[in-house]
């Protein structure tokens, strides 16, 4: 991870992510991709540690941001409202989606990471995955209630325009004519930037569900994985099972064994005892 999102958050969104222009296009949708996840030869603990803290930091960061921007959603169409708040929500914005999608390729990584790692490595995967999860939900859903909030002000705005033009028809004949005229070419120049802002913060909403149906992959192989380490201890404890029962009844056979032989032994003996004693019986009549 590089050094600029281990910064701490900032007034513009909650860190130094790697800044990514998304607000290109107004009808597009920013995209989070996925690196390809590799294998490698065993269980780095190192590594794993590494995308953890990571992981965690940059979670704990998007919710940073995504107080931010709570704070902004209570200003709008406030007297409050400053004047340069669509700049920085949409600085937010980009630096927060630049953090969303470095976590999303981490923890495409980790996945890769924990294939040789322990049951306790895998329930820490799914856990950052969650949580990872719901803090990008919640973060989506502001988006788009800011996006909606800053549309309806803007035609708002855009409606009082329109009524100050034909109040403005109405008294062409006033010496204030242009003097009015070139405030309401302002104010339409105002509206238009404000416009244009808006439709910037629209396509800096992030689309969850591509995000979530990319992770989903990786909730459903590493359940696999758990699936597969629960059955393999199930069959390990059953095989130990029938091992210690083999073995007892391994016991109870040579017990059984060493019983008959020492039977046979008192036979044999008390056979001897007495036919020497009729041996001797016969020599002595």
């Amino acid at each position: 991870m590089s050094q600029a999102l281990n910064n701490p958050g900032g007034g513009n969104g909650g860190g130094g992510g790697p800044h990514r222009d998304y607000g290109a296009m107004a009808d597009s949708t920013p995209e989070v991709s996925f690196a390809a996840a590799g294998g490698s030869s065993g269980f780095s603990p190192t590594e794993f540690m590494s995308l953890s803290e990571d992981i965690g930091h940059n979670i704990t960061a998007i919710h940073s941001s995504t107080k931010q921007l709570e704070k902004q959603l209570k200003l709008i169409g406030t007297p409050k409202e400053l004047p340069n708040m669509r700049e920085k929500v949409h600085a937010i914005n980009t630096k927060c989606n630049a953090r969303v999608e470095t976590t999303s390729q981490d923890l495409q990584r980790l996945q890769a990471v924990v294939r040789h790692g322990d049951r306790q490595q895998k329930l820490q995967l799914e856990k950052l995955t969650r949580e990872f999860h719901g803090v990008v939900e919640k973060y989506s859903n502001l988006q788009r209630r800011i996006s909606s909030a800053m549309r309806q002000t803007l035609q708002q705005a855009q409606q009082f325009a329109d009524q100050d033009v034909e109040a403005n028809t109405r008294a062409e004949l006033l010496q204030q004519q242009r003097l009015e005229q070139a405030h309401l070419q302002q104010e339409h120049d105002m509206l238009d930037d404000r416009r244009r802002q808006v439709e910037q913060i629209e396509s800096d909403i992030i689309d969850v569900n591509q995000i979530m149906t990319k992770l989903s992959g990786l909730v459903h192989d590493q359940g696999q994985q758990m699936d597969f380490i629960e059955n393999s201890i199930e069959q390990t404890a059953a095989n130990v099972e029938d091992g210690t029962s083999e073995l007892a009844k391994a016991a109870r056979s040579r017990q059984s064994y060493r019983r008959k032989i020492l039977i046979l032994l008192v036979i044999a003996v008390i056979i001897g005892l007495i036919v020497t004693g009729v041996i001797v019986a016969k020599l002595n009549s």
